[in-house]
């Protein structure tokens, strides 16, 4: 960004919070997740204390009801295995893809979207093909078309206007769209000469792989002569948007698998443009995580927290704090799968294995904040590209927001909610401090923060919002830094994607050192299907 085009931004953001005095008429707060169960488990509030007062028996235990854990719980079902419990801290299954409400419409908490799979995450054809998203059609797989995102699908606001698409376009210099096609051809290069495969499980640690996870996203471009400031900007917000810490902090092989692992990186004019297509509902992956859960009943034990993890000579056994009867259980399975993020794994599973104090100790996360706004009626636009599904702010610290009701058959203006993302990790914005700032900052410093950023394009924001809620997670995802790839590489000890011991399996996509719906699903069905 030139300097006075930063300078007009920072003005704009400036004036926009310097008339966002306390809006007491904006109601609302933190919501979404208890975050105070974390922190007992943490401190071992649940822990001390008396021995579990009763005893329960099943053949598997689940632990953790993410998409990995709900991925296991699927995948034993379809395994003829109905003797299993699903063991999951908050009110609602689901992790970072969970769904909510403000107002009566529905909203994500968490992930929104999910991108039309390769066919290297087979076993997520399979779960859309079961949901009936997509099915074979004269021989070609076809994708139910009211879930495929609605156009248009993404816009950018770039000196004071709309554009179309997420790449800064409008009036760049020609040695920034000589970059663009630079990046391009170097990415499909890359493309050439080696696997990117999601799920990573799928393509072996090649020589290049590992390079390239030796080095951060930014010493390559800078290596590589990508200088370019409007090419840097879209790196980092895809860094942040996929992996929420900024491109100086994530590896090269991050950087590039964001567009090697799908369908490239396209420069403005390129004919032979494959837009990726997304499957997005109203309260984003909530969709899928609800159907997961649907079938689990009684099986599916919500507002349990897992306080020990213990293998024995006849199992395993696993005990829990009943939030709603604040009494401690003990269960007693053949074996349990730790659909856990590796941080808490390692705190509740005892005497843990080498394989997950490695992968604990070399592990960092990056928090995340997700404001939905209720606004009672369309906000006022600027000119430019129409109102789309994805809605960005160039050289914002946030990374935009989506319409709750783009989806929707029916054109009547009316009320809406925009989800509002906000990426802690470490960047070009945020320090080391991010979770401190999530945990300390008070409710409305974000509604204002947000407020600031979504008025410049939308200047009567303020007036037609009503309600923010916020939801905060302190270890939203895995960071991929620069070597993690190779560490993470080595952990299979049963398989391909399998990984733990003879009666404990772990499953989680921070065991692909990145959060993505693709990951956590394949690595939880394959810890249920395993024996």
């Amino acid at each position: 960004m030139k300097r006075r085009e930063f300078l007009g931004a920072a003005i704009a953001s400036t004036a926009a919070l310097a008339g966002c005095d306390a809006r007491h008429d904006i109601a609302g707060g933190f919501t979404g997740i208890d975050l105070g169960r974390g922190h007992a488990l943490r401190d071992g509030t649940w822990i001390a204390g008396a021995a579990p007062g009763s005893t329960r028996r099943t053949r598997v235990v689940i632990a953790g009801g993410g998409v990995a854990g709900l991925a296991a719980a699927r995948a034993l079902r379809l395994a003829g295995v109905d003797d299993f419990v699903l063991l999951e801290l908050e009110d609602a299954p689901g992790g970072n893809s969970r769904g909510g409400m403000v107002e009566g419409i529905a909203c994500p908490l968490g992930a929104h979207y999910l991108p039309v799979p390769g066919d290297d995450a087979h076993e997520v054809q399979d779960l859309l093909e079961e949901l009936g998203l997509r099915r074979r059609v004269s021989g070609r797989w076809e994708y139910d078309e009211r879930h495929l995102c609605h156009s248009p699908q993404e816009r950018l606001f770039f000196r004071g206007a709309w554009q179309e698409g997420l790449l800064p376009v409008q009036g760049v210099e020609e040695a920034t769209l000589a970059q663009y096609r630079r990046f391009s051809q170097r990415v499909e290069a890359l493309r050439r000469e080696a696997r990117f495969t999601i799920p990573t499980l799928r393509a072996e640690p090649a020589p290049l792989l590992v390079a390239l996870d030796a080095l951060t996203f930014q010493t390559w471009l800078e290596r590589e002569g990508f200088t370019d400031p409007h090419l840097r900007w879209y790196l980092d917000y895809c860094c942040r948007d996929d992996y929420g810490a900024g491109s100086s902090h994530v590896s090269a092989w991050a950087g590039i698998h964001y567009f090697a692992s799908r369908h490239g990186f396209h420069a403005p004019g390129d004919s032979n443009v494959e837009r990726d297509a997304v499957l997005t509902w109203p309260e984003g992956n909530g969709w899928l995580t609800r159907r997961l859960a649907s079938p689990l009943g009684e099986r599916l034990k919500s507002g349990h927290v897992v306080t020990r993890i213990a293998e024995t000579r006849a199992g395993v056994e696993v005990d829990v704090f009943d939030v709603a009867s604040r009494s401690r259980v003990r269960w007693q399975a053949d074996r349990c799968i730790v659909a856990m993020p590796v941080f808490v794994a390692a705190r509740v599973v005892e005497n843990p294995p080498e394989v997950l104090r490695h992968a604990a100790t070399h592990l960092r996360y990056s928090p995340w904040l997700v404001a939905n706004v209720y606004v009672r009626s369309p906000v006022a636009d600027r000119s430019g590209a129409a109102p789309s599904w994805d809605n960005v702010v160039y050289g914002a610290r946030g990374l935009g927001y989506v319409d709750a009701r783009h989806q929707t058959l029916d054109p009547t203006p009316r009320a809406t909610v925009l989800s509002w993302y906000r990426p802690l990790g470490p960047s070009a914005f945020d320090g080391a401090d991010g979770r401190r700032q999530l945990l300390d900052r008070p409710w409305t410093a974000w509604r204002d923060d947000l407020l600031a950023e979504l008025s410049v394009p939308h200047p009567d924001l303020r007036d037609l919002a009503t309600r923010i809620d916020i939801t905060r997670y302190g270890h939203a995802m895995a960071i991929p830094e620069p070597g993690l790839l190779r560490r993470l590489g080595s952990l299979s000890t049963r398989g391909p994607g399998l990984i733990g011991t003879e009666r404990l399996s772990f499953a989680h996509s921070d065991w692909s050192g990145y959060s993505i719906f693709e990951e956590a699903f394949t690595r939880g069905h394959l810890a249920g299907v395993a024996r």
